[in-house]
């Protein structure tokens, strides 16, 4: 019996890009539209899972109520905590920090930012997250509103990618994506 996820990653929000992690921004009135046209003509699912942060969680909240479908907040589906550089931009990075950020590009599991989440840290988090709803929701089709790093990872472990590439992976904001449990619990794009 296979787990259906359809990964939804939030929209634009308040406080613009940059590396937003554990800060709590709401969506922009942009943001909100985004989403909802992510959704459009998409099918009905057996239940919301959501991050507990209200970028996620305010539209989560709205679509529970009006889908009358059950919500459930998953901290494990949080995003990454970048540590010092929460709500700066990459650009600002460039000017007071190049020589980390690039090597936080190169490889973000070999360098975490200053007081951050190590990226070991936050895959066994995901991962986790991931193996309670295949135990919890066996054959359900699931909408999971999460963050773009959430989404690389889950990405990137699906399509077998090697640990350096995962900042290759695009999620643009209200992107969707669909994985799919089969029985043996291996995780694939579907």
């Amino acid at each position: 019996m296979s787990l259906r996820l359809d990964l939804l990653r939030h929209g634009e929000t308040e406080r613009g890009g940059g590396f937003r992690g554990s800060l709590d921004d709401a969506l922009t009135a942009s943001g909100w539209a985004q989403m909802r046209a992510a959704l459009d003509g998409r099918p009905r699912w057996d239940a919301l899972i959501s991050s507990p942060l209200r970028r996620c969680a305010a539209f989560a909240e709205a679509l529970a109520e009006r889908e009358a479908l059950p919500l459930h907040l998953e901290p494990g589906l949080s995003e990454l905590h970048f540590g010092d550089w929460e709500g700066r931009s990459a650009a600002e990075l460039m000017e007071t920090d190049r020589e980390a950020l690039g090597r936080f590009w190169a490889d973000p599991y070999a360098f975490t930012p200053p007081r951050g989440e190590t990226l070991v840290a936050f895959a066994a988090r995901v991962t986790g997250a991931l193996e309670g709803l295949r135990t919890r929701f066996p054959g359900q089709r699931l909408l999971v509103i999460t963050h773009g790093g959430v989404m690389r990872l889950l990405l990137a472990q699906a399509r077998g990618l090697p640990r350096e590439h995962l900042l290759q992976v695009e999620v643009a904001h209200a992107a969707m994506h669909r994985l799919v449990c089969s029985a043996d619990g291996a995780w694939r794009e579907g």
